[in-house]
């Protein structure tokens, strides 16, 4: 495809988009104009040389990572570990991560990352000049606000970090062996499993909220290549329209960065840190000094041979993790309800997706899912008495929420028993439907199901104790 037809999408894309006015860094004219005044081409913003040789072929999904090059790469530039600390793999070399094998004292420090390695998002706006970002990040949001008009909206503007760590990975990917992050590209993974790197056909097999979870890293990814395309960047225009490239970097940015907060907010990804894996009960933090040095500190004492881990999302909720990082945690205790269609009454009772949870090795249903299915009972039959209920749950009135609960515990329990059989039966129909595509052109099947068969397991053991009550 030739770069003019995509632009041309994109400037109709953006045509729509209303408000510009509250946005001075980008007109109206300026985006509605775009593919006209400001096409690509080599004798104006971009003034690039053929592209260096040696690029990391990031499309061969089977290229060998050189972790161990990047670990003696990251070694010459300061980065330390505890003695034991070594990379280890248990799958032949698709996933990496860190273990100990003489083990750790609580406090201990496991990993230092100098700041001269750390890509940092605050970083990235003094490399690339304030004003170019600036307009590529007010198109960027731009085509959020669009999308939000059509039920799309992403929120690019929490995102702004995460694409500033996307064109910085992009920027150094583009420079080859000259970059010299180059050991640490090489050591990096070429496929990934999440939502953003689904097909339209992985979510027909997804049951709603994780669907609606992946599509969304899908959407934003899809938000952010719109707007990169526009020509704000400093990036070669090969680089911007190879869309293997793009994409994984959106990924290794996605799954990669560690979040601060002070002295403000960024996203950093530290080598060799960032080889740490996810537990539910970690033993190991990251944090970040002033200087934007990494520590990487043991939570308490680590036995040798233990993995070396840190929490990547609520130990209690593993689909959102499923659907940023592609992995289905395996000690996960809990998950969501899969109440989706129940979101509006979730929002009036001021409660979250975390409260409302299935125990996956007994089935056991949180008190407040109960509270939610009655709400919404009350609210179709007697909406007097739904806003009674309602605040009671808002003000923890237990006495009155129990007295709602008794009177219509036979209603709520037929109400979670629909609910519970309704989602073992899509959840199996999905799942097979999964199991009916080739691996060779969907390699995201198995993922997929051994997440819609946690689901089945665990509704399951919920139905056989919602027939026990009645």
């Amino acid at each position: 495809m030739k770069l003019s037809s995509s632009l041309i999408f994109t400037s109709s894309y953006l045509g729509a988009v209303s408000g510009f006015s509250s946005l001075p860094s980008v007109s109206k004219r300026t985006v509605s104009t775009l593919v006209a005044e400001r096409p690509f081409t080599s004798s104006q913003i971009y003034q690039y040389a053929t592209a260096p040789e040696g690029l990391v072929n990031v499309a061969d999904i089977w290229s060998e990572r050189d972790v161990y090059s990047m670990e003696q790469w990251a070694t010459q530039y300061g980065m330390q570990k505890a003695d034991g600390v070594e990379l280890y793999s248990e799958d032949g070399g698709s996933d990496y991560s860190l273990m100990t094998n003489s083990g750790v004292a609580a406090g201990e420090t496991v990993i230092w990352v100098p700041s001269s390695i750390v890509i940092n998002s605050a970083s990235v706006e003094q490399e690339f000049g304030a004003g170019c970002l600036q307009e590529v990040e007010a198109v960027l949001i731009q085509i959020d606000e669009f999308a939000a008009m059509k039920g799309t909206a992403t929120d690019s503007y929490y995102r702004l970090p995460l694409f500033r760590l996307m064109v910085r990975l992009l920027a150094e990917w583009e420079k080859g062996q000259d970059s010299v992050y180059f050991p640490w590209l090489n050591s990096l993974p070429r496929q990934f499993f999440n939502g953003a790197s689904m097909t339209k056909r992985c979510f027909e097999c997804l049951p709603p909220y994780a669907g609606w979870l992946a599509s969304t890293e899908r959407t934003n990814y899809g938000h952010f290549n719109m707007a990169l395309k526009q020509g704000y960047v400093p990036l070669n225009p090969e680089t911007i329209m190879n869309r293997e490239a793009v994409k994984w970097a959106y990924n290794v940015a996605l799954t990669r960065f560690h979040e601060i907060w002070q002295p403000d907010r960024q996203k950093l990804i530290a080598p060799m840190a960032d080889m740490l894996n996810h537990a539910a009960e970690h033993n190991c933090e990251i944090s970040f000094d002033y200087e934007g040095n990494c520590q990487v500190t043991a939570l308490y004492d680590i036995p040798a041979g233990s993995p070396l881990t840190i929490s990547l999302g609520d130990p209690t909720n593993p689909t959102p993790i499923f659907a940023q990082y592609g992995f289905l945690p395996q000690d996960c205790a809990t998950i969501f309800c899969k109440a989706m269609h129940l979101d509006k009454q979730i929002k009036e009772l001021g409660y979250e997706f975390s409260e409302l949870l299935i125990q996956t090795e007994t089935g056991e249903i949180a008190p407040k899912v109960w509270d939610v299915f009655l709400y919404d009972l009350l609210q179709k039959s007697d909406p007097n008495s739904a806003q009674e209920f309602g605040m009671a749950c808002q003000n923890d009135d237990e006495s009155t929420k129990q007295y709602y609960l008794d009177q219509y515990y036979s209603y709520t329990l037929e109400a979670l028993k629909e609910h519970v059989f309704g989602i073992l039966e899509s959840a199996d129909k999905l799942t097979m439907r999964a199991q009916s595509y080739d691996l060779e052109t969907h390699p995201r099947v198995p993922v997929i199901v051994a997440h819609n068969q946690l689901v089945i397991q665990t509704f399951t053991m919920t139905a056989t104790l919602l027939q026990q009550m009645g």
